[in-house]
């Protein structure tokens, strides 16, 4: 009986913990502004541990990302090509308890900076609320 009783503490613990760490894997909307241009991208975030790679997408091409996550810490960054010129934009940010992360963008070599926000979008599996239990009327 101890043994199940322990067993089951430290299952409850280890899951209430892993359900307190934010999880980025999944597909996520990122709204730029950058100079005082907007723009629009679909990232797909894969999270391993602390790293993170994956995906954007933007009007023109997909890049490559890579970053990394400490805590509620999250930052990446891609290179691409603009009108011939090698960019490198880099994100710093920070994701509140709603899941959502806000932060800031970095074109190098430039200099130009910008802010952003990016939302998990509808298919994000590790930021959908649980589906809803039906209640019975009588």
């Amino acid at each position: 009986m101890k043994k199940l009783l322990a067993s089951s503490v430290l299952l409850f613990a280890s899951s209430a913990f892993a359900a307190g760490a934010p999880g980025l894997t999944g597909q996520w909307s990122i709204h730029n502004t950058i100079a005082g241009n907007e723009s629009d991208q679909e990232c797909k975030f894969v999270q391993t541990d602390d790293k993170l790679t994956g995906s954007c997408k933007g009007t023109e091409q997909e890049v490559q990302i890579t970053g990394s996550l400490d805590g509620k810490k999250v930052t990446w960054k891609y290179e691409m090509d603009y009108n011939g010129s090698p960019l490198t934009l880099v994100y710093t940010a920070t994701m509140d308890d709603s899941g959502k992360i806000t932060g800031n963008v970095e074109v190098q070599p430039f200099g130009v900076t910008g802010d952003f926000t990016a939302t998990p979008s509808a298919a994000t599996p590790s930021t959908a609320a649980p589906p809803k239990e039906a209640t019975k009327t009588e």
